[in-house]
């Protein structure tokens, strides 16, 4: 697969921090597995503590596509005030961005159907083994 070359404006690098109260400790570690998969995103590392920095293609993902999607998955995201300022900050301008760049399409959806993608290639109680036939006897 060739990737076309990536404007210099379009590449955004963001910190995403990470609650410490959760059950899994080491989200952020679990985050960086998750999103290295993910089309549109060019790097992301652990930083200290429980923050992870990425770095994305704006006209394929949005810091709010990818903490949308992290939080419908189950993290929890560092909701002191000064991380939702820097948040709503980050929302506002990369919106405003790709509204005069016109580069938003159907990116949201796409987004959401690889992190949709990934969740089922995941293991997890959720799923029926029986085949439709048998679900459908009860």
């Amino acid at each position: 697969m060739v990737m076309e070359p990536v404007e210099p404006e379009l590449i955004k690098h963001r910190e995403i921090c990470f609650c410490r109260l959760h059950p899994d400790p080491h989200q952020a570690q679990t985050v960086i597995l998750l999103l290295s998969d993910i089309e549109g995103i060019l790097n992301v590392r652990l930083e200290e503590g429980e923050r992870v920095r990425v770095s994305y293609d704006l006209s394929r993902l949005s810091l709010k596509i990818i903490e949308e999607a992290l939080t419908e998955l189950g993290f929890h995201l560092d909701n002191s005030l000064f991380n939702k300022l820097k948040r709503a900050l980050y929302y506002y301008t990369e919106e405003a961005q790709c509204a005069n760049l016109g580069c938003r399409g159907s990116g949201s959806r796409h987004t959401l159907d690889i992190f949709i993608h990934r969740y089922q290639q995941l293991p997890h109680g959720c799923r029926d083994d029986r085949s439709e036939y048998w679900r459908r006897y009860l």
